[in-house]
């Protein structure tokens, strides 16, 4: 009989299993959980679980993935948001989007994927017990479990996320890795007068002192400095730049993204002449609120002026901090709602086509414990369930699955 054990019931392990049976896979399925099954699926997206994002097109779909964006194209050709939008909806899931492309089941709660996942998979398929060894002989994979036992499958597929346990076990194994960092969190800044304006949100573009990224969209102020899809972003592509300098840096705001320099001189000169009896601090460009305003030409000599009184350089010198305020970042909180990591599996070892190993026979992989990331919005469960869909799969394709004596 056909055994394959599936290590891990979060997102991908689950989507595994049930894409098995749906495929036509008639052997024995045992999948391991050591915790809670379908944990961050139940946590994610405030409780209402994310469950995609509304883009179809694979190209454009690769765009959100700082690391997995050339290896994950072929696979959104065979499984992509649509398709899972669809197989939802075949299990009666009916999913709604959001403005800014994130969809979430019209429930509003991720209570109602986990019903769905578990009405699709037989009750005695979970094992819950850890796997703290795995030992390949001849041609099948005994997992040794935290109770002593030892289960034999003919294929395993690893889908432990960035369990560090697991990422020493597959080190030990031979399997190449990539240190893990966290990705999606927010910056820490040491500045009383900005967590001052803890609450406030702009619409700003961000980047980063040195480093090559540019992010965009809400950036919200909080008690221990920024936070928002504008930082989040930007926390995803620079995770590893980051951590390579132990999350110190400068980070650059430009709070008027709409406006080069010039246009921008235009503007404040027209709040100049129409605002001249008024006082600088108290009017600034309608389209930021005026807490961050103030804030921006603090250290301003105009500060305190009227508008008539205020000197071209002066101008020149509130430009310059709206479009490139620069603040020292000391340190990061991880965004709790979606805690990923950049690291795991090494790519280039892997089968894009089936998700079996290159250097490990029978061994295929799903999910988060790959090298691959993205940006918050829906886009890490996705690269779960197309991963775990072609690993499912490529193994009922596979004739390397060899039937036990």
């Amino acid at each position: 009989m056909k055994r394959v054990g599936i290590i891990g019931a979060g997102a991908a392990g689950y989507f595994t299993a049930i894409q098995l049976l749906e495929l036509g896979f008639e052997g024995e399925i045992k999948l391991y959980e050591k915790s809670k099954p379908l944990a961050k699926v139940k946590v994610s997206g405030g409780g209402r679980c994310n469950v995609t994002h509304a883009c179809f097109d694979p190209k454009e779909l690769t765009q959100f993935y700082p690391r997995g964006k050339k290896e994950l194209l072929g696979p959104f050709h065979h499984f992509q948001p649509g398709d899972m939008i669809g197989w939802l909806a075949e299990k009666g899931v009916e999913l709604k989007v959001e403005d800014d492309g994130r969809m979430f089941p019209t429930t509003d709660s991720s209570q109602t994927i986990i019903d769905c996942f578990e009405s699709q998979l037989p009750q005695h398929t979970l094992v819950f017990n850890g796997v703290k060894k795995m030992v390949q002989s001849n041609g099948q994979w005994e997992l040794h479990l935290d109770n002593g036992e030892v289960h034999i499958h003919d294929a395993v597929v690893v889908t432990a996320g960035s369990s560090p346990q697991f990422a020493d076990m597959l080190t030990q194994l031979g399997v190449a890795m990539v240190d893990a960092v966290p990705s999606l969190f927010t910056f820490h800044i040491e500045d009383e007068e900005l967590r001052a304006l803890s609450g406030l949100a702009i619409e700003a573009e961000v980047s980063i002192k040195d480093a090559e990224w540019t992010t965009d969209g809400p950036l919200l102020l909080t008690h221990w400095g920024v936070s928002g899809p504008a930082v989040l972003k930007m926390s995803a592509w620079a995770a590893r730049w980051l951590a390579e300098r132990k999350y110190h840096a400068e980070v650059m705001i430009n709070s008027m993204p709409r406006y080069h320099r010039e246009s921008l001189m235009e503007l404040l000169q027209g709040i100049r002449l129409n605002a001249a009896r008024k006082q600088v601090r108290n009017v600034g460009p309608s389209s930021i609120p005026n807490r961050w305003w103030q804030f921006v030409i603090r250290n301003n000599e105009a500060n305190e002026k009227m508008w008539a009184d205020v000197r071209n350089t002066e101008l020149e010198e509130m430009a310059q901090a709206l479009l490139q305020m620069t603040l020292p970042i000391t340190g990061k909180s991880t965004f709790k709602e979606e805690f990923v990591t950049a690291g795991g599996v090494d790519l280039k070892q892997v089968n894009f086509k089936t998700m079996e190993s290159k250097t490990h026979p029978r061994m295929f992989f799903a999910g988060e414990v790959l090298n691959i990331d993205a940006l918050t919005g829906g886009f890490n469960f996705q690269a779960a369930w197309t991963t775990a869909y072609l690993a499912a799969k490529g193994i009922v394709e596979s004739e390397s699955v060899s039937i036990a004596p």
